[in-house]
Formats: structure tokens, C-alpha cells, sequence
């Protein structure tokens, strides 16, 4: 899910799924396959008309193997090109 706010911010909420692959140890299957869901969140807030900051984040809440992790980012956004 994306809102635009009038000023060209917006915010996104999303889930994900991952699912496949095997884990092994020394040639031998463990855990069975990996399964993996996560939900985030990002905030974006323009600058000026190039310039953009995002904030990022995202939580693991189930994981088949208990390799569930949460994650936080913040980045600087630069566009270019279209019109002056």
C-alpha cells in the first residue's frame, strides 16, 4: 500500500513472503526448507524537486528456521533528468 501526500512525500506499507531452498551441514538436509515473512514500512519526504530522504524499516515476525532479523535504513534520494 502507497499514500501520496499533496507535497510529493509518501509512505508504503507492505508484507512479504519467501519461501525454498534447504539448509545443509556437511552434505546432510537440516531445518527442511526455509519460509520467511516480513512487513516494512518506508517514508519518503522530498527535499526540493531532485533531493529526497527515505526512512526504512522492516520487522521479521515468522521464521521456519529462526533467522529472523529487523532492519532499519535511511537513505538520500537524487533524481534526475525530465524537465528543469
Amino acid at each position: 500500500m502507497i499514500y501520496y501526500f499533496p507535497n510529493t512525500a509518501w509512505v508504503s506499507a507492505d508484507a512479504t513472503y519467501f519461501t525454498g531452498g534447504q539448509t545443509y551441514v556437511n552434505g546432510i538436509p537440516v531445518n527442511g526448507t526455509q519460509e520467511n515473512w516480513r512487513f516494512g514500512s518506508t517514508l519518503s519526504y522530498p527535499i526540493d524537486k531532485q533531493n529526497s530522504i527515505r526512512i526504512t524499516g522492516s520487522k521479521g515476525v515468522y521464521s521456519r528456521t529462526d533467522t529472523s532479523y529487523n532492519a532499519v535504513g535511511i537513505s538520500w534520494q537524487y533524481r534526475w533528468g525530465g524537465n528543469p
